[in-house]
């Protein structure tokens, strides 16, 4: 069994549940730190960060993720207990965040030291930025190490996210940017009555009806060259007091855009307070953004790297790809960091039965290992 496998297994069985990291990173800490890293714990509230650094001069490359899983769902309904980290008779090794994403950590920590050990004297920094709480409300983790090193002015180059990128096979995928995201919570008021006398009161569902039907059938943008087009989806729906002779007095509506360059959040909430307001409707929209859009351009030297190693180990090129839900790439990018996401497949992520690959992961390895080569020694 390889030093990644071992590692993957280790992080995997710890029960760190978002947002609490319950001794990850003080394992991923004893680790790095005789290879020559500063280590600097960050907490900010409940959320556990963890930033460490080796080298002083530039560029900095950094490897960024999170600890935290979500949570497991039945644990009787897994072929093995979520956080045993056991491995199959295929080689797959189970687990809630094998794919997502405690594996590829621990495919930075093994590619890290191989590189050091190797080329123990190469320019530029190596850092690990590293949080809990990724799959909560991203309030509390990277978006607060990346106001402390802007503060303090430490700049990232280049910046590789483990998020699991790959569909079909390791490494045919990675991301470059990713769409932004816009929630929106619309409330539309009506007047609560019995439903024998509708014309007494007035059905905030029937008012809003015909508005969503032009919400949904617009034509937002035709994307571009690196973005799909914006999408507008409702997620959910909810008015009434669960009794069937009742007119609601409200309905609430529950929506997001993931947008592209294309679109900015002023113009998107602009156009939707059109269509409401052109339907005279009595509403209130809360709005939250979730993160802008964001790409690395194709022929900048992060994704070359990337490519050039991708080949190396596997020989076969991935698709660059800004499809997919938002990442923590949303707060480095803004810095001015060349950003890209690489990791195993994405097929079990948040499921029953997550998995991953024992052999793709050392794949995985030997990928960031030749990334690192290719950035800092050339």
């Amino acid at each position: 069994m390889t030093e990644t496998i071992q590692l993957a297994q280790s992080l995997i069985q710890i029960e760190s549940v978002t947002p609490n990291d319950n001794g990850c990173q003080d394992l991923i800490s004893e680790y790095l730190t005789p290879l020559g890293f500063t280590i600097e714990s960050m907490p900010f509230g409940e959320v556990t960060n963890l930033w460490a650094r080796r080298g002083q001069s530039g560029p900095l490359f950094v490897f960024a993720g999170h600890t935290d899983v979500v949570p497991t769902g039945p644990a009787n309904q897994w072929t093995h207990p979520p956080f045993s980290a056991t491995i199959d008779n295929e080689g797959m090794l189970y687990g809630r965040g094998s794919a997502d994403m405690k594996s590829s950590i621990a495919c930075f920590m093994v590619a890290v030291k191989q590189f050091i050990e190797q080329y123990p004297d190469a320019p530029g920094s190596i850092g690990f930025l590293i949080t809990s709480d990724e799959e909560g409300p991203a309030v509390n983790g990277t978006v607060k190490v990346i106001e402390t090193l802007e503060a303090r002015q430490e700049k990232i180059d280049y910046c590789l996210v483990g998020e699991p990128s790959s569909s079909q096979t390791l490494a045919d995928s990675i991301k470059n940017g990713r769409r932004g995201s816009l929630n929106g919570t619309l409330v539309i008021h009506g007047k609560q009555g019995h439903i024998a006398y509708p014309e007494l009161a007035r059905n905030p569902v029937h008012e809003v009806a015909q508005a969503l039907g032009a919400l949904t059938e617009k034509v937002w943008d035709q994307g571009n060259d690196d973005f799909p087009p914006t999408s507008f989806q409702i997620s959910n729906i909810h008015a009434g007091t669960g009794a069937t002779n009742v007119i609601p007095g409200h309905c609430e509506i529950v929506f997001n855009f993931r947008f592209s360059t294309e679109q900015t959040p002023d113009m998107l909430k602009q156009a939707v307070h059109q269509i409401l307001d052109d339907y005279q409707l009595d509403y209130k929209i809360d709005w939250n953004l979730s993160g802008l859009p964001f790409s690395t351009p194709a022929d900048g030297k992060l994704i070359q790297a990337v490519l050039q190693a991708i080949s190396t180990v596997i020989g076969t090129p991935p698709v660059l790809s800004t499809g997919g839900g938002t990442s923590d790439g949303r707060f480095i990018a803004p810095t001015g960091a060349q950003v890209i996401e690489l990791g195993p497949l994405n097929a079990t992520i948040h499921q029953i039965d997550e998995r991953v690959s024992c052999a793709d992961l050392d794949t995985l390895t030997k990928i960031y290992f030749e990334t690192l080569v290719q950035l800092l020694v050339g």
